[in-house]
Formats: structure tokens, C-alpha cells, sequence
């Protein structure tokens, strides 16, 4: 759990400031669950260029509780959280001074927002809040207000976990919750996750990262994990201490996103999807008449394929789709083997290539046609997709045919070129495995939304 936060004070000598306004938003890591903001009466008066910054004058904290009275509330509001704040040393330290004028020590764990925008969005020209929201179409209301700022670092903070690849920061976050001696059962984990499209990753009690998986619902396929009565389940059930997710709203997504997460951290129970899950892929070759063939074999990464498929039943499937919609014949498909005519033929729903009553040139035009819409080698596009909520959508970015990785944007934030687009993304690496999921959701998605730059 994450208190995030915000602080406006007076200004003046180093130490001797006092808070004006305090915004606080208590985060799990996917969405705000409490939060307290308040007006605070600092007792001494406000500097004039804070008046200016902060449109905050002494006439308002009159009636403003002093800190005495709401120190309370932050205590409830922050307690078993990491402390998170756009520098975060400024904030901390004006808290921690005014609980030690209570005679309060105020210890927690802080992560500073402009420290890792700084190691996670090093491409960023500035760090500081206000330039690096709108950078980021991060929408931004109130600035230099406490609620304003804490809920634009939240937003940012939200933006921060997706990219950061190698989870440091919710390792840090298992970290403290071993610290404090949580062991939650089972039931208790399945109790608080939600049946949402995402990721999942299974920790055990070191902390080490044990096995990912994605699902359409993660309270039913965690279920099925800690219910199983197979090996693997058994052996997650028996070391699993916390379980995070990320949503991610489309399953695409989620498909990407777990295939890359079980290649960078190699997790115990993930050896079986480590290696490539499509053993079966669509080949290109010419027959000695001069017709191109479409031909289903194991996987050879020797030669390089149309299309992949994870089983041998997907790719006959599709080859009978292909077969019927470029109206190409079964013979030189792979589905109907004979030395003459093939059923659909002998049906009328073949126009004679196997006989030779179509020309190879005639033919073979089909077959490049279905090769080409296969295929997104040279293309920019961006697939558009579900997003986490009902105003956001997600969008998947290739670029020269090379899968860049992927964003969510707000409807309001129009993605109008790839430039706009590479500001917020999440880098993500290019491989075979991704380039075949998503083809296989090109195939199987009726009408999937398409940018073309």
C-alpha cells in the first residue's frame, strides 16, 4: 500500500516552514482506496511568493484546523504504506518536523517519484511535475495545490510501475510486508484480487518472483492455481506468500506483457512457457509446376515462416479459413492430398489450379495476397484495444513491422502520431513469441481498430 501525497507550506528558513495544505491518496497499487485533504492553520504567516505560487493566503487558514488536529488522520491514513511523494525528502522532512514538534517520532519507508522517473523515463528532458505530466498527457487540474499535485503523482506513480520492467519497486513493497510478518493464507490472497484482465505474479516468502501468468478474470485463475491438485499447483500453493496483478483491460496486452515477464525473470514455475509456445508455424514453397504451396510444419527457426500457430488443430483451422476467403484449393494448402483434383473441385468450390485450369501467375497472386496481409514487416500501426477503464483505451505501437511496446491513454489525449505515442510508452522487446501473438490476434479479433502511419 502506497500513501502518496502532497504538501504546501508557508516557505521561509529551512525547518521553521509550516504546512498551509496537505493532500493525501492511500494507493494499492492499481486504485485510490481512501484519501484525506485539508487546509492546515501553520500559526505563522505565509511568504508572499507562496501566496502567488499557491493562490493559498493567511485570511483562508483562519478557520483551518492547526496540525495538532489532523496529525491523527495522517497517522491512520499512512500507516503500513510506503510514504510516496514528487521529492519525496521535502515532504517527508516537513512531516517529520511537525510530528517531532508533538514529540512524535514519524518514521517511514519513502520512494521519491522524481528519483524514478529519473532512472525509468531517462529520455525525459525535465523531471519536474508540472512538465513531465504533460509530457506524459497526464491530466492535471489545480497545480501547486496540494490535491492537484498528489493526484497528478499518483497518475505519474500508476505510470511508473508499468514501466518498471524489473519490479523494483513493488519488491520493495514485499520487502516491507515480510518485515511486518503478514502471512496470509490462501483464501485470504483469492479474497482481495479482482476478477479483472491482467498479469499475475506469484512471490514466495524471500520475495523471489515464482511464477507469472495472465487470465481474462485473476480471482478465477489464482483459484484454479491454489485449488489444483497437478505438480505445479501444488508446489505454488505450498510457497506462495502475496500475489500482485496489473491490469490491463485488453488481453492482448496481458498476452504480451506475460511473455516478456517470463523471459526477463525466468520464474521457477514458468519453465514450460520459457521456451516458444508456437510449435507449428505456415510455410511458403514453390511445387515444381510453379504454384506456391502453403505448407503446416513443426517450427524451424532455419526458415522463416508466414505465420505460427500453438497447435496443429489452430493451423488447419485457419488454413481452411485462408482456402475459402483467397479462394486458393486445398491441394496446395496441405488439407486434401491427391495427385488430381481436390474435393472442393470436385464440389465447384475450386476453380481448377489443381488441374491446371488456373494460371500459376493467376494463382500465385492469391497466395501473395494472404501473405502480405499476414505479415506486418515495413508497416506502422498501432493497435487500438480496451483500456482499464471506460475512458481509456490501450494502444500496441509497431514501427517498420518491429513491436515497440505499448501505452494507455486517456480518450481525451488523441493519439495523432507515433511521436506523441513514444511518450508514454512502456518499451517492450521484439521477438518471434510477439510478433506471433500478435498475429494470432489479428486472425482471431473480427474488427480490430487499426492506426496506420
Amino acid at each position: 500500500m502506497y500513501a502518496i501525497l502532497d504538501i504546501e507550506t508557508t516557505g521561509g528558513a529551512f525547518n521553521e516552514e509550516g504546512i498551509t495544505e496537505i493532500a493525501i491518496y492511500k494507493y494499492d497499487g492499481h486504485e485510490i482506496v481512501d484519501q484525506f485533504i485539508s487546509l492546515v492553520n501553520p500559526e505563522i504567516p505565509i511568504q508572499p511568493f507562496v501566496v502567488k505560487l499557491t493562490g493559498i493566503n493567511n485570511s483562508m487558514l483562519v478557520s483551518a484546523p492547526k496540525f495538532y488536529e489532523v496529525a491523527k488522520r495522517i497517522i491512520e491514513i499512512t500507516q503500513d504504506c510506503v510514504i510516496v511523494a514528487h521529492n519525496a525528502d521535502f515532504d517527508y522532512r516537513i512531516l517529520r518536523t511537525e510530528f517531532k514538534r508533538l514529540g512524535y517520532d514519524f518514521t517511514m519507508k519513502t520512494l521519491c517519484t522524481v528519483e524514478l522517473s529519473k532512472k525509468l523515463l531517462p529520455e525525459q528532458p525535465s523531471h519536474s511535475l508540472g512538465k513531465l505530466v504533460r509530457a506524459l498527457g497526464i491530466p492535471m487540474a489545480d497545480r501547486h495545490r496540494a490535491s492537484g499535485d498528489a493526484l497528478a503523482t499518483v497518475k505519474l506513480f500508476q505510470m511508473l510501475l508499468e514501466k518498471d520492467v524489473h519490479k523494483e519497486i513493488v519488491k520493495d513493497f514485499i520487502k516491507l510486508k515480510i518485515e511486518k510478518g503478514l502471512a496470509p493464507r490462501l483464501q485470504d490472497i483469492i479474497r482481495d484480487l479482482p476478477n479483472i484482465v491482467g498479469v499475475y505474479y506469484i512471490y514466495n516468502e524471500k520475495g523471489d518472483l515464482i511464477y507469472v501468468g495472465k487470465s481474462k478474470n485473476i480471482k478465477k485463475r489464482i483459484n484454479q492455481h491454489f485449488t489444483g491438485i497437478t505438480n505445479s499447483s501444488k508446489k505454488i500453493q505450498a510457497e506462495v506468500f502475496t500475489v500482485t496483478y496489473e491490469e490491463t483491460g485488453s488481453e492482448l496486452v496481458a498476452l504480451l506483457k506475460e511473455s516478456q515477464e517470463i523471459k526477463i525473470h525466468k520464474p521457477r514455475y514458468n519453465r514450460a512457457q520459457r521456451k516458444n509456445i508456437f510449435q507449428w508455424a505456415l510455410y511458403p514453397e514453390v511445387d515444381k509446376e510453379g504454384y506456391i504451396n502453403l505448407k503446416l510444419q513443426k517450427a524451424d527457426g532455419r526458415k522463416k515462416e508466414i505465420t505460427s500457430f500453438t497447435s496443429l488443430l489452430e493451423g488447419k483451422n485457419m488454413l481452411f479459413r485462408v482456402t475459402e476467403k483467397y479462394h486458393l484449393c486445398q491441394k496446395y494448402t496441405g488439407l486434401y492430398e491427391t495427385k488430381t483434383a481436390c474435393f472442393q473441385y470436385k464440389i465447384k468450390e475450386c476453380d481448377g489450379a489443381c488441374i491446371g485450369l488456373v494460371s500459376t501467375q493467376e494463382y500465385n497472386e492469391r497466395v501473395k495476397e494472404f501473405i502480405k496481409a499476414s505479415e506486418f514487416e515495413s508497416q506502422n500501426m498501432v493497435i487500438v484495444d480496451r483500456g482499464r477503464t471506460i475512458s481509456e483505451r490501450s494502444a500496441i505501437l509497431i514501427e517498420n513491422g518491429i513491436y515497440k511496446g505499448y501505452a494507455f491513454y486517456d480518450l481525451n489525449y488523441q493519439i495523432t502520431n507515433m511521436e506523441v505515442l513514444k511518450n508514454i510508452l512502456i518499451p517492450m522487446i521484439n521477438n518471434r513469441d510477439v510478433k506471433n501473438i500478435i498475429q494470432s490476434y489479428l486472425r482471431k479479433e473480427k474488427k480490430p481498430k487499426l492506426i496506420k502511419f
